[in-house]
């Protein structure tokens, strides 16, 4: 195993230490305002993970990408994304939906998260989980 193959097996094991916090997060019923919070927290650095992951793994392929949004798109043009939409979406609005204090912003925070980025992020933790397990 060479390095590269090890850093994106690392890296990975701490993708998926942030991913399965974050899935028990995205898993509630109903939050209060702290728990907003909580659950845009663990998006923010589980998505964070998934693209460096990404980026690691490519790495390993022989594609050197520089910037996240680089490896997003031939993350997506290798197919270890299949939402390349969301990823980027994710990308651009990261830094807006830590403004929870807003009740509007919180709202369409936990909704966005739920029900369009958290299936993005679970397709490429499984993509992952799989390569690293070999199933």
């Amino acid at each position: 195993m060479n390095e590269k193959d090890i850093r994106w097996k690392q890296r990975f094991e701490n993708f998926e230490k942030a991913y399965i916090f974050f899935e028990s997060a995205v898993e509630k019923e109903s939050y209060t305002p702290i728990e907003i919070g909580g659950l845009v927290q663990a998006f923010e650095f589980t998505f964070e993970l998934g693209w460096k992951t990404v980026k690691d793994y490519l790495e390993e392929q022989g594609v050197v990408t520089r910037f996240p949004r680089e490896a997003i798109k031939e993350g997506f043009n290798t197919q270890i994304i299949e939402d390349g939409h969301s990823w980027l979406h994710m990308l651009e609005k990261r830094n807006e939906l830590s403004h929870t204090y807003n009740e509007n912003v919180a709202r369409k925070a936990v909704d966005i998260i739920k029900n369009r980025y958290y299936p993005a992020i679970r397709q490429v933790y499984q993509y992952f989980k799989g390569k690293k397990y070999g199933s």
